[in-house]
């Protein structure tokens, strides 16, 4: 009885503490639960500034990824010429088995064995003159750097300038869905106001009617005015490579007018200054200077190619060494050497008689040590003919050159051209806009007029219907020419140097 109680207990304490692990797993699940939702509302909540669509898409955005591209493959170029002055160095070793009738490598006697060998070389070959080839691809590539930098810059300027210009769309449209739901919040008044009207017989029934019209129409103008909305907001949010596009939202802030300091300024000083900041003119001379190197280049090939070289090199074998010994049965050799013309006596000379031994292989450093040798020397390369191929090149780079002439004085009009559209359509917005603030001012007091004049019944539902829409479209055109002169005058703000990036709207 007392082990079952007891088991019972172990029972009893063994699910207790499963309950509490139960109980701690549901709660920290709980717990992820719940910050996963308060994370995804801070998402949703996130507002991008039109200083953050900006800074994103100038990290983000594929045309930029390749102009950095651009910028390190210069880089590499300009490593590649400098490089060209320096010596090239190799090295090679070899290693080979011989079998049959070879030559002995070292001896150069034929025999018939096999036999390993191998050799070793370093060798080193620098360019003395080449015609300053060397020189001016170097100075080509800098060129090249400072190019793909000007374009790299353009590029930022261009998807700063695009989002600029989406996120400034995005908010005009925001505007005039405002613009609509006002008007259809004065509408509803109205037709409150009209229908307690009707039913006391004060206005007819086709007022009534005009109105519940003019709300269809207004909810439908309202459910069009969202739809832009969104898409402006998806364009953007493709521009920016975002693809939760459901969350996706830009903040809304109130976005004044700025002054218009620049458009007093002369447009010959604005044209100067364009032509001194903007990438396309500098680009294009870049591209100029760069086809000014290359025919430079080309005519190099006209001059003598002088370079010096100087080489190492080493054997061994592995044949055995021939050691000369003394023959101990015939150790001296006699000779006979001439004749004595008086006595007719041969006259004979006495040497040690050798006769060839096998021995071991000398030692492997001992043979490098042995059997190596230096060489060194110019060579002095002088183009005589070569069909044509070099004049034929340096013809090609004039005409680039001249290519290349033509399209720095076409940026240079284009630019010019460009700044003075620029300047004219900033002015025409702003003119644009002071006549739309006037206009709905005027609407503003013909819209109240009208309104004191129905709401005695002095006139009906269709003329204050048009007296309303004429206020809105107003408000609306004026939204519109407000967005369109902030556009336009930042436009000429980054043809006369000022960065996308530091502009403020």
């Amino acid at each position: 009885m007392k082990l079952v109680l007891k088991d019972l207990g172990k029972f009893s304490l063994q699910r207790g503490t499963l309950n509490l692990k139960l109980m701690r797993i549901k709660t920290l699940m709980i717990l992820i639960v719940f910050l996963g939702i308060l994370n995804s509302a801070q998402a949703q909540e996130k507002k991008w500034t039109l200083r953050e669509c900006v800074e994103y898409a100038l990290e983000n955005s594929i045309a930029i990824q390749q102009s950095l591209l651009d910028v390190e493959s210069s880089e590499i170029d300009k490593s590649d010429a400098i490089g060209r002055f320096l010596p090239t160095i190799n090295g090679s070793i070899s290693n080979f088995w011989n079998s049959g009738l070879v030559t002995d490598p070292i001896t150069n006697a034929n025999s018939t064995q096999t036999f390993r060998s191998s050799n070793y070389s370093i060798n080193m070959v620098v360019t003395l003159f080449n015609g300053l080839k060397n020189v001016r691809s170097y100075q080509r590539a800098k060129l090249t750097a400072l190019l793909n930098q000007y374009s790299l810059g353009k590029s930022k300027d261009d998807i700063a300038l695009l989002v600029a210009n989406s996120y400034l769309q995005i908010l005009l449209n925001k505007e005039s869905l405002k613009v609509v739901e006002k008007q259809h919040e004065i509408t509803i008044e109205q037709l409150k106001r009209t229908k307690e009207l009707v039913d006391a017989g004060v206005l007819p029934q086709g007022d009534l009617l005009e109105i519940e019209a003019t709300s269809a129409d207004e909810l439908t103008r309202i459910v069009n005015a969202e739809n832009a909305v969104k898409i402006t907001l998806v364009r953007l949010a493709q521009t920016l490579l975002i693809k939760d596009y459901e969350t996706f939202d830009v903040a809304e802030q109130e976005y004044l007018v700025p002054g218009s300091e620049l458009l007093n300024k002369p447009i010959d000083q604005v044209i100067a200054r364009a032509r001194e900041s903007r990438y396309e003119v500098q680009i294009a001379e870049q591209n100029k200077l760069i086809a000014e190197k290359d025919l430079q280049i080309a005519r190099s090939a006209y001059y003598p190619l002088l370079t010096g070289s100087f080489g190492y090199n080493t054997r061994e074998s592995g044949l055995p060494t021939i050691n000369q010994i003394i023959n101990e049965s015939n150790p001296v050799s006699i000779n006979r050497v001439g004749v004595v013309e008086e006595t007719g006596q041969n006259v004979i000379s006495q040497s040690p008689n050798f006769i060839p031994v096998k021995g071991k292989p000398s030692s492997f450093f001992d043979q490098l040590s042995l059997n190596d040798g230096i060489s060194y020397g110019l060579q002095l390369n002088v183009p005589i003919f070569n069909g044509f191929s070099t004049r034929n090149t340096v013809k090609r780079s004039k005409i680039d050159v001249k290519r290349r002439e033509y399209q720095l004085e076409k940026a240079a009009l284009d630019l010019e051209s460009n700044v003075y559209q620029a300047y004219l359509d900033a002015k025409g917005a702003a003119e644009a806009y002071e006549a739309a603030q006037v206009s709905v001012k005027a609407q503003e007091r013909a819209y109240e007029y009208a309104k004191d004049r129905y709401d005695v019944g002095l006139t009906n539902a269709f003329d204050f219907n048009q007296s309303k829409f004429k206020l809105e479209n107003a408000q609306s055109k004026e939204v519109q020419n407000k967005f369109d002169y902030i556009f336009k005058l930042k436009v000429l703000e980054l043809y006369f140097g000022i960065k996308v990036a530091d502009i403020k709207l």
